[in-house]
């Protein structure tokens, strides 16, 4: 029986814009910057504002788009050595974001596990999260650093700071193509 979750009734959103971001984020701290500079916040902002509440929506549905397609790359990396991708990765990603009280507030920990746990078995982050109601403004943030968590252990993994940005990257082009 066909889940109400499952990846193919979900919006795809902005995967490049939101990819941008991560990516940046990325850039940022291998380039040192532990801090997002001022200047980048502020046209961060003003394109969240351009974007409009469905411009915005889409970037959210975007970040959920990456999370799974993070999730979907992990899973088959883990059942290539026989290990569960939830096992090994949820874990680290919990206690990663309890160590970012600023960006990760606990009580949004469980539901950014909850989201990856989801993309873990194939289902989709924002169709699962919209089961228990609207995004919160408390979860943007927590949101973002767990895709780009994932794309941060993607790179360790693949030894390569652009690996998980050139796989959507690429996987984009080749549907674009299709």
């Amino acid at each position: 029986m066909p889940s109400p979750c499952d990846p193919q009734h979900a919006p795809v959103g902005e995967v490049g814009v939101a990819l941008m971001m991560i990516d940046s984020r990325l850039k940022g701290i291998h380039d040192g910057k532990t801090e997002t500079d001022a200047q980048q916040q502020l046209l961060i902002r003003q394109f969240a504002q351009s974007l409009g509440p469905d411009g915005a929506n889409d970037v959210l549905d975007g970040t959920c788009t990456l999370i799974y397609m993070f999730m979907s790359w992990l899973r088959k990396v883990h059942e290539q050595h026989e290990k569960d991708v939830i096992e090994y990765v949820v874990p680290n990603l919990v206690a990663t974001m309890r160590m970012m009280p600023k960006s990760c507030p606990t009580e949004v920990i469980p539901i950014m596990a909850g989201l990856v746990t989801a993309a873990g078995l194939g289902l989709s982050p924002n169709l699962w999260r919209g089961q228990y109601g609207d995004w919160t403004d408390e979860e943007m943030t927590p949101l973002e650093a767990t895709a780009f968590l994932l794309a941060e252990h993607i790179n360790r993994i693949a030894d390569d700071p652009d690996f998980a940005t050139r796989m959507i990257t690429e996987a984009l082009a080749s549907a674009e193509e299709d």
